[in-house]
């Protein structure tokens, strides 16, 4: 039963959801009864919405070659173009992105009196909820270091290149060279995005440019035979049955003089460039430290949290999320005779307790154990999901290039079948967070993002550029359902005579009300990144929401919509409230903005007590 702060705190988020996203029209309660089947009196689909939405989808994903493909979006001679082009860097190229936008969102508003059924209402919403975002944030855009350590252009690159790039053939191959040759030229277009950046004050705090010069240091130090770019080309082309020896050798070379004469030398004019800009840098980590900073970041937190939400109203959700948790853990630690010291002492020494003995390194036994539990997860979430996803999901360490700055993430499967989904660990050692396997590999795998984005890769009743995600709900959503998958597995009992992995899942979820608190402390109070630390949150964690503003905000304030909506359902249908229908409603809508799952779940309700 939640006590009357929860209820006045889940009141307030309910309250400060954006409305009006919804192509001007009200969303009928019986029309969004299930996002995929229309009843029986719900509107006829109307055919100019769906050639017009289908079509600017397609101009969309034109414009980011990277993006088709890892979505393989089209296919033939278009696909295969594109699976040769980089993503351009350009200025010129934004404003062509901006443009389209608003050019898309002054269509949407001709369809606002128009005729349409219940699945394109929510394809407006959700377009128009993108689309928004786009134009509203991109004065901001250079409020972020292109070049920071978490997603910077000097590893986004590489990775897309080393891991997204697809490689089952020798087209593959010759459209992996083509690229290859344009890497050093996206360098440079993100290089002249810096230095204009720079020459508005728009640098970032000094710790944060050194992470990055660590990683293109790191880049730079192999010759370029033993580069990334090349070892892992050699690596994942060494089983193409239809490349022959002498074709595959010549590519590796090829590959390796790419990088000799292009990309390493703009690697070193990025290197240059990070140094010359050093002495500029300072120890103030908040984005309020920037030149129109305090708008920057409202405009951040709205965007992830797609709330109107204040900084300060998240600050205070964020410490009493923090008072809640802490005594629940309390009655646990006590329990296993952890009694002196504060939650943060305590779940140290806990953790202590469970690190890896013996010689050896640990990893290898350690992903393996990620991959167990990732497959009790989907035996555990049999009875609570009737969607699962067809397509499977492997554990795999984080590249070397990353791990040192990396979060544990999820990348998608290729739509395929050529790559699964993958959760990726960060292994940085020599101490590992051993009582949090189990919350992470829910969160990130099952019945986390691996449930949500993949079913929703392979959904067949919404259009192709919503199961793709071209344009989608946002961090709130994706972020949230994780964050709830795993209070899902406390409430469930998965951690049943394991108080120490108990314990471990509720010090994620702390995390994650740590996190309101350090991001708004940051970015909107004046903190300093000494504090962030000393709040709980580790270094590289707050350096990520340093170079991320207002992004670690949409995981808590995610999961309280969610399962606010959760408990309204439950409250108002009584016996007729089904679990696994509930998730199969939010998973089967796919990614929408809060307000849209909000409507939603009223059309559920509505039509189960019809029933």
């Amino acid at each position: 039963m939640p006590s009357s702060r929860q209820r006045s705190l889940r009141a307030t988020i309910a309250a400060l959801f954006i409305p009006a996203v919804l192509a001007g029209v009200s969303l009928p309660a019986a029309a969004l009864a299930a996002p995929a089947a229309a009843s029986a009196t719900a509107a006829k689909p109307h055919k100019a919405f769906d050639v017009w939405a289908d079509k600017f989808a397609e101009d969309w994903v034109r414009l980011s070659p990277q993006l088709a493909t890892m979505t393989q979006y089209f296919s033939g001679a278009e696909q295969a173009k594109l699976d040769r082009e980089l993503t351009p860097l350009t200025a010129a190229h934004r404003q062509k992105v901006v443009a389209l936008a608003k050019a898309g969102l002054a269509r949407l508003d001709k369809f606002k009196s128009a005729p349409l059924d219940d699945s394109q209402k929510i394809s407006a919403a959700v377009m128009r909820w993108s689309l928004q975002n786009t134009v509203a944030n991109e004065p901001f855009e250079d409020h972020s270091f292109i070049f920071s350590q978490f997603s910077g252009v000097q590893v986004s690159l590489v990775n897309f290149m080393t891991t997204t790039h697809p490689l089952r053939n020798k087209a593959d191959v010759d459209s992996y060279l083509a690229r290859l040759e344009q890497v050093g030229a996206r360098m440079d277009e993100a290089l002249a995005r810096g230095r204009a950046a720079a020459a508005k004050q728009l640098i970032p705090p000094r710790f944060i440019l050194e992470r990055a010069q660590f990683q293109v240091d790191h880049f730079l130090k192999p010759a370029a035979s033993q580069n990334v770019l090349v070892t892992t080309f050699e690596q994942r082309t060494a089983e193409l049955k239809d490349l022959a020896p002498e074709a595959r050798a010549a590519a590796i070379a090829r590959a390796t003089r790419i990088v000799e004469e292009k990309i390493r030398p703009a690697y070193g004019r990025v290197k240059d460039f990070m140094a010359e800009i050093h002495p500029r840098t300072g120890d103030v980590a908040g984005i309020s430290r920037l030149p129109n900073g305090a708008a920057a970041y409202a405009r951040a937190v709205e965007n992830y949290t797609s709330t109107k939400l204040t900084p300060e109203q998240i600050h205070e959700i964020g410490l009493r999320e923090v008072a809640r948790i802490e005594g629940e853990m309390d009655k646990h630690l006590r329990s296993l005779g952890l009694l002196e010291g504060d939650i943060e002492t305590r779940m140290k020494q806990l953790d202590e307790r469970f690190q890896p003995k013996g010689e050896g390194d640990p990893r290898p036994a350690i992903i393996a154990s990620y991959g167990e539990m990732v497959r009790d997860a989907e035996k555990r979430s049999a009875s609570l999901f009737n969607l699962k996803p067809r397509a499977p999901v492997e554990v795999r360490r984080e590249p070397p290039l990353t791990e040192p700055s990396a979060a544990a993430h999820y990348s998608l499967p290729a739509p395929d079948g050529s790559r699964p989904g993958i959760f990726w660990v960060p292994l940085r050692g020599p101490k590992f967070d051993m009582i949090r396997m189990r919350s992470l590999a829910y969160h990130e795998a099952v019945p986390g993002h691996h449930f949500q984005l993949a079913i929703q890769q392979e959904l067949t009743g919404i259009p192709k550029f919503r199961s793709q995600r071209i344009f989608s709900g946002g961090s709130a959503h994706a972020e949230g359902w994780a964050l709830y998958t795993e209070r899902l597995a406390v409430e469930q009992n998965w951690y049943e005579g394991d108080v120490p992995g108990l314990l471990g899942a509720l010090g994620s979820e702390l995390f994650r009300a740590r996190r309101l608190v350090v991001d708004t402390g940051l970015h909107a109070k004046g903190w300093t990144r000494q504090q962030g630390i000393d709040y709980g949150i580790g270094a590289q964690e707050v350096e990520r929401y340093v170079a991320w503003p207002g992004q670690a905000n949409a995981y808590m304030i995610g999961m309280l919509r969610i399962v606010e909506l959760r408990e309204k359902a439950r409250k108002e249908l009584g016996d007729k409230f089904s679990l696994p229908a509930f998730h199969d409603l939010v998973l089967g809508a796919g990614s929408v903005p809060l307000d849209v799952l909000g409507e939603l779940v009223d059309g559920w309700i509505a039509r189960q007590k019809k029933a």
